[in-house]
């Protein structure tokens, strides 16, 4: 018998923990928790965050509360926090087997984890050395394509093969080739797939075969902007920083997004270069504001400044670089053109946090136009609070959401409630909102409701089972909807 079990991302979209277990002699009825005869692996082991399954970031919510004495591997699909933040805890549980990874996952999962470990675990840098360096020595990197046995066993067998999600560098599906006794499956476990035309990143391609298939469902329930539209607002946003001397806060996801919105505005600053931002200018709901100080021909776009807030965002920019083979075709024609989409002169990276303080007081201050990309990306912490606080109050001023904003957080509460003119809660005290706020879905990492829909349409014989995970309500429902049509494939939300 081959089970899948979760352990995560059932209710909401984070802490995705899911199992295949391999049940050699496992009879019907029996406790799902016995694991006699059974051999499993895990993909993934991520962090809830906001109000999924209503658990928060204490180490008490931490916990591993399922069996993993049979769990043989850990399989990284990628290295977002909501899919790896639980690592250290489930070493510390008595997990002893290898983490299976893409190469570039590899490189970046040490890292983002010391940042959660500083955030969450301890600040004992000797301790956090002697968990990065067991993780170090488990990590097993594969190539993308490459059948990795776990395990080959008289009565079971298992291999995975990695294959390019498209989400964040270094994403993967992960298809298993799964023999329990006389059974044999293919079974394919989404992660999270990215959006196709996303900059950097080749789209992913569905796989040739999934008996049974587990796939996301962030953006079940809609689909992004295309490119060029969503470039268009971009651009919008941006004038309006230099048109009326406010400046565009975007809270930054460290890995993807904040290096695809840096190729973006480089490629706006190379299109545009010397142009001058007119005197009146129109936002991204059509309506036109004109500049309070004039028409400046010195506000150009090669005097845009663009700050990144972030050490581990500018750490995984610097990353980014070093695996320019990982890139699209695209971007590599760009490097030899001679550009540098993710380095460029009007860039300024803030590492010290009294250098943080600083730039906060300085911008809100000065009203100079600028861009700044500051952590957290959901506004649940960082630096992006301060400012946040700083720059919520001036009407000349924006708000720029470019992901998914999990119910609970601060960033869902700006969103729903700043175009109104509400407020937010920050460190215990409220925060009016007159900043302008805007969304551009495109820039999702987050495959929309058609690319999910094709991811499975291309996979050449429907799968006899979907299940569908890692997403609201509303957004599984309809995505399932969307699947109804296909014959002879059971629908499955788990924990409905």
């Amino acid at each position: 018998m081959i089970d899948i079990l979760h352990h995560g991302a059932t209710t909401g979209v984070t802490g995705s923990c899911h199992e295949l277990r391999l049940n050699s002699a496992m009879k019907k009825g029996s406790d799902p928790n016995f694991t006699g005869n059974s051999a499993g692996i895990l993909i993934d082991c991520g962090l809830f965050q906001g109000q999924d399954e209503g658990r928060g970031a204490s180490a008490s919510d931490l916990s591993i509360d399922f069996p993993i004495d049979h769990i043989r591997a850990l399989v990284v699909t990628h290295v977002h926090i909501d899919h790896v933040g639980r690592i250290p805890y489930l070493l510390a549980a008595g997990f002893g087997g290898p983490i299976i990874c893409s190469e570039p996952s590899a490189v970046m999962l040490p890292e983002i984890l010391e940042d959660a470990l500083k955030i969450g675990f301890t600040r004992d840098r000797r301790l956090i050395e002697r968990v990065l360096g067991l993780i170090r020595s488990r990590l097993v990197p594969v190539p993308y394509g490459q059948w990795h046995p776990v395990f080959d066993e008289e009565e079971s067998s298992l291999a995975v093969r990695l294959e390019r999600a498209g989400h964040i560098l270094g994403s993967a599906y992960v298809e298993c080739a799964a023999r329990a006794g006389d059974s044999e499956e293919r079974i394919v476990f989404s992660g999270d797939l990215g959006a196709p035309h996303a900059p950097l990143l080749p789209a992913p391609e569905s796989p040739e075969r999934a008996d049974r298939l587990v796939i996301e469902s962030t953006y079940g329930d809609k689909d992004h902007e295309d490119r060029e539209t969503r470039r268009y607002r971009l651009k919008a946003v941006l004038e309006h920083a230099l048109a009326d001397g406010g400046m565009v806060l975007v809270p930054a996801f460290s890995i993807g997004r904040t290096q695809e919105l840096l190729y973006e505005i480089e490629s706006l600053i190379h299109e545009f270069s010397d142009s001058p931002v007119a005197g009146a200018a129109t936002d991204t709901h059509g309506r036109s504001w004109t500049n309070k100080k004039g028409s400046d021909p010195s506000f150009t776009w090669e005097s845009l400044e663009i700050v990144v807030d972030s050490p581990l965002a500018a750490e995984f920019t610097r990353i980014y670089g070093d695996l320019k083979p990982y890139w699209d075709a695209e971007a590599t024609e760009l490097v030899t053109q001679g550009r540098h989409p993710l380095s460029f002169e009007q860039l300024t990276v803030i590492n010290s946090h009294e250098d943080h303080l600083n730039a906060v007081n300085y911008l809100a201050r000065s009203h100079r136009p600028c861009v700044v990309l500051a952590g957290s990306g959901m506004c649940a912490g960082g630096r992006v609070v301060n400012y946040l606080k700083a720059m919520l109050g001036d009407e000349r001023n924006d708000v720029l959401f470019v992901g998914y904003q999990a119910a609970g957080t601060p960033g869902r509460d700006i969103l729903t409630h700043g175009p109104r003119g509400g407020w937010v809660e920050l460190d215990g005290e409220r925060y009016n909102i007159r900043a302008r706020v805007h969304q551009v879905g495109g820039y999702s990492a987050h495959a929309g409701q058609s690319d999910l829909v094709r991811f499975v349409q291309e996979i050449s014989e429907a799968p006899s089972e979907i299940r569908i995970v890692h997403g609201d309500r509303e957004a599984k429902q309809a995505l399932k909807r969307c699947f109804q049509s296909l014959r002879g494939t059971d629908i499955i939300i788990p924990a409905e």
